[in-house]
């Protein structure tokens, strides 16, 4: 809702600025809001109160103690629903499958290594001598052929957005970049000159350490997990999938000498930051990657 607000005053050509309401504080044992901490400050009581809220807006807005929050745009929000949309309907295919497996399982009865082409044929031929369980399982078999079905008609459609875009085209040329971490990234990010450093991209997919620093203290922690948990999800498994791969490259080269100091862990989540920031990059200047260093080498 704020975001169709946002974009409505725009178009009257009204300044508007949209703040973080719920942003996650990491590193302490609490959920909360930074910018009403420093709301609370600028306010004369301590009381959490509307009135209070309201003066307390009103000074940061005139002194400019926020972070405006970026307004993504009406086709990366639609690209975003397909993804999300996508992703829940496979959840949800995924949990039937596994509660039949778990609930026959009571019975003696084993699915086994099936995959989903045969598992509802694999389902019936166990239930076919019990009658009872048949009329039990049936409804869940229907419920998931149309979720199924639906999945095939939703990656038909990222499919086909994909190969109409030229952005997408040249982050696939990235090993271990497909389709859906093309398009994830794309919808992700939105406005790749919102970053004035490709760097910044990593941290705020939440790929870089969390540090706490105070007076003698000063320790680097795990990644601080902020930020869009499904755009780190697609890199950590683009960069599993390029490790895995028979196909080397510069990249996949320098995250086996981290393997190899640190643990796989370590260098899949290394990886995942840097495939963030070499995107980044290919996206801003029109290139696509690099499979060696040479090229870069043979210009400097």
């Amino acid at each position: 809702m704020n975001a169709i607000l946002c974009r409505s005053c725009t178009e009257h050509e009204e300044k508007t600025v949209l703040l973080p309401v719920n942003s996650t504080v990491r590193g302490s044992l609490r959920r909360g809001r930074p910018w009403l901490d420093r709301l609370r400050l600028t306010n004369a009581g301590t009381e959490k109160t509307d009135r209070n809220d309201a003066r307390g807006i009103a000074q940061m807005m005139r002194v400019g103690v926020y972070r405006p929050v970026h307004v993504k745009t009406l086709r990366s929000q639609k690209l975003r629903m397909l993804l999300t949309h996508r992703k829940l309907l496979q959840s949800k295919a995924i949990a039937i499958e596994n509660d039949l497996r778990g609930t026959l399982r009571n019975f003696g009865l084993k699915v086994g290594m099936v995959g989903k082409m045969r598992f509802e044929a694999r389902i019936q031929e166990l239930v076919a001598t019990i009658p009872d369980l048949a009329v039990l399982v049936e409804p869940l078999l229907v419920v998931r052929r149309v979720l199924r079905e639906q999945i095939v008609i939703l990656h038909r459609r990222l499919l086909a957005i994909v190969r109409d875009d030229e952005v997408c085209r040249r982050l696939m040329t990235t090993p271990g970049v497909g389709p859906v971490v093309a398009l994830t990234y794309r919808a992700t990010v939105d406005v790749p000159a919102r970053f004035r450093k490709s760097k910044s991209v990593g941290a705020v997919f939440g790929l870089t350490s969390s540090r706490h620093q105070s007076g003698e203290i000063d320790w680097s922690g795990r990644i601080s997990r902020c930020g869009d948990e499904m755009m780190r999800v697609m890199l950590y498994e683009a960069a599993q999938s390029m490790l895995r791969s028979k196909k080397w490259s510069w990249l996949k080269a320098w995250a086996m000498q981290i393997a190899r100091r640190r643990g796989m862990k370590k260098a899949i989540v290394a990886l995942a930051r840097r495939l963030a920031v070499i995107m980044h990059r290919i996206w801003v200047d029109g290139t696509e990657f690099r499979w060696t260093r040479e090229p870069a080498a043979t210009a400097a």
